[in-house]
């Protein structure tokens, strides 16, 4: 037997798993729900930037807004450039492809520096149907893509309100 078996405050030494007095219950949730996320997501630290850490297989950040006459999606894609892009569409989704390789190589008196990177990203958005493919518009800007997908007038036309009666 070890002395510190003997000294009951030793024995767990994991601050996050030993139960706290003075805090909250819903503060004690909210850290285990963001434990079991992260144990289920993996944590997301924040990178060095510009480095070569930054290059990585991602998922887009994308807002997805619908009106009465066409979807708006909107992604980010910063350090990409137009000609790193592939955009495609087909009848029931809207694909976004990025890819960027950089190469960097150096020689100095007393070293030789040689880095690659490589990173991707991707977002595919479910369309509904209606959408009129042929119509698609996407313009790039500042690490910003806005694709317009206008509605074909059928689909335009198709709502209709409902009255609500009292019962």
């Amino acid at each position: 037997m070890r002395i510190k078996d003997l000294i009951p405050w030793a024995n767990h030494r994991d601050d996050e798993n030993r139960p706290s007095r003075d805090v909250h219950p819903l503060a004690s949730l909210q850290r285990d729900m963001n434990r079991l996320f992260d144990d289920f997501w993996g944590r997301f630290e924040p990178r060095e930037a510009g480095g070569p850490a930054t290059l990585g297989v991602e998922l887009a950040v994308a807002d997805v807004v619908e009106t009465d006459e066409s979807i708006e999606v909107t992604v980010e894609l910063p350090g990409l450039d137009e000609k790193d892009l592939d955009v495609s569409i087909a009848a029931d989704a809207l694909t976004i492809r990025g890819e960027k390789k950089v190469e960097r190589q150096e020689e100095k008196k007393g070293f030789y520096l040689s880095e690659r990177s490589y990173g991707s990203v991707f977002r595919s958005v479910p369309l509904p149907a209606g959408v009129d493919i042929e119509q698609a518009d996407a313009k790039f800007a500042n690490g910003v893509l806005s694709v317009t997908l206008p509605k074909s007038q059928e689909a335009q036309a198709s709502g209709r309100k409902i009255q609500i009666k009292t019962a």
